[in-house]
């Protein structure tokens, strides 16, 4: 069984609506790459803090 890694070593995304980072998770593993938004909240509000 693989080893479980450290938060700190996850990939990290800046939001697109908030502006602070955020760390991979396992329910975003197969579309990483289209994840823009930290949350549903600033998923809905796009951009506007």
């Amino acid at each position: 069984m693989p080893r479980m890694r450290r938060k700190a070593d996850l990939p990290t995304k800046i939001c697109a609506a908030c502006g602070l980072p955020f760390a991979w998770r396992k329910k975003w593993e197969r579309d990483w790459d289209n994840v823009k938004y930290c949350s549903d909240r600033c998923r809905r509000s796009k951009g506007g803090v």
